[in-house]
């Protein structure tokens, strides 16, 4: 039996700041969503309801698993998430070195039938990835158990595999997609005028660069004015923050005759390029199509770079497969009693 320690308040974050990160990159999947910086942001900006970040060591006080949850009432009852879901963090999950899954599943189901477990109705444990073993092994524990259990996929991230140069990822779109990229990427060149692209990675103004990516998302349509609320700008400025401290943010526009007309924040992290958000300015420059060049720009830049994958994240919108992206799975899974 694995030992087991709940912390009930944020301090708990502080306790296991230096051993967060370094579980993460031992499980089976090293999500930016799942950093300590991210889970931290999360909690601070968005965060709701009682914090339970639950853990759990080998006898020799080794840390092999992170349950970071919170718990929601409503009249429906009580429900524990995990930390960060749903709206801003694509891939969650309990955190698990590698080989240790089906001792931290028993040790986390122990937990909820245990004394310090809060009285809950229901688990979600929402945007699992297509790696992660829990929707695999963790509801079968759980009706072993006798609770009901329900696994739904949730979404799709389509994700492209860069390959070696920009030429060969130009050779795997088929042949209306290669012609179109490149007809949108010469039209810029013909007919913008004075035009760059060019990212931030942090510095003194990098505020403002946010407020500037802001202004461009709430522009690019109603819906993204809509979630672009005070409390998710105050969001995006301390995630903006806390990601380039370690080097992870990369915020990117094209500018054309001085004025930016697209951007997108993204993150360079463990070997993959995360493309999170964007925007643009669709009655100025929507004919010249600065979002599709841009993001086949950080394509480009991103093969230059050494990097292994491209990933768009959630959701299935179509310029993601025309720029030749494949489907992996987000799962969820529901415990009931």
């Amino acid at each position: 039996m694995l030992q087991t320690t709940v912390y009930r308040d944020p301090t708990g974050f502080d306790v296991l700041r230096l051993e967060w990160n370094a579980l993460l990159a031992r499980s089976a999947f090293n999500s930016l969503f799942l950093t300590w910086e991210w889970q931290t942001t999360w909690w601070e900006c968005l965060g709701a309801g009682e914090l339970y970040l639950v853990t759990f060591r080998t006898a020799g006080g080794e840390l092999v698993g992170i349950a970071p949850l919170f718990l929601t009432c409503d009249a429906a009852g009580c429900e524990l998430h995990l930390v960060g879901c749903t709206e801003v963090a694509d891939y969650l999950d309990i955190i698990i070195a590698q080989g240790h899954e089906p001792e931290v599943y028993s040790g986390f189901l122990h937990f909820l039938m245990g004394p310090e477990a809060p009285a809950w109705d229901s688990i979600t444990l929402c945007n699992l990835y297509e790696p992660s073993p829990t929707y695999r092994l963790l509801p079968a524990m759980a009706e072993a158990v006798g609770w009901q259990t329900a696994v739904n996929q949730e979404d799709v991230a389509p994700y492209l595999i860069l390959p070696p140069t920009f030429d060969a990822y130009l050779d795997t779109l088929d042949k209306k997609q290669r012609h179109e990229l490149r007809r949108k990427r010469s039209k810029l060149e013909r007919e913008a005028g004075s035009w760059r692209w060019f990212q931030v990675q942090g510095g003194d103004d990098l505020e403002s660069w946010v407020d500037r990516f802001v202004a461009l998302h709430r522009r690019a349509s109603a819906a993204k004015e809509s979630f672009m609320t005070p409390v998710m700008v105050a969001f995006f400025q301390r995630i903006a923050r806390a990601t380039s401290a370690r080097g992870w943010l990369r915020l990117a526009f094209i500018e054309i005759n001085g004025e930016l007309a697209s951007t997108y924040f993204d993150f360079d992290f463990d070997d993959r390029i995360w493309v999170y958000n964007s925007g643009f300015d669709p009655d100025v420059y929507g004919p010249l199509s600065p979002g599709i060049v841009l993001n086949s720009l950080l394509i480009e830049d991103a093969i230059q770079t050494g990097h292994r994958v491209f990933d768009f994240l959630q959701g299935g919108e179509i310029y993601k497969y025309r720029l030749g992206a494949v489907d992996a799975r987000v799962m969820r899974v529901t415990l009931r009693r």
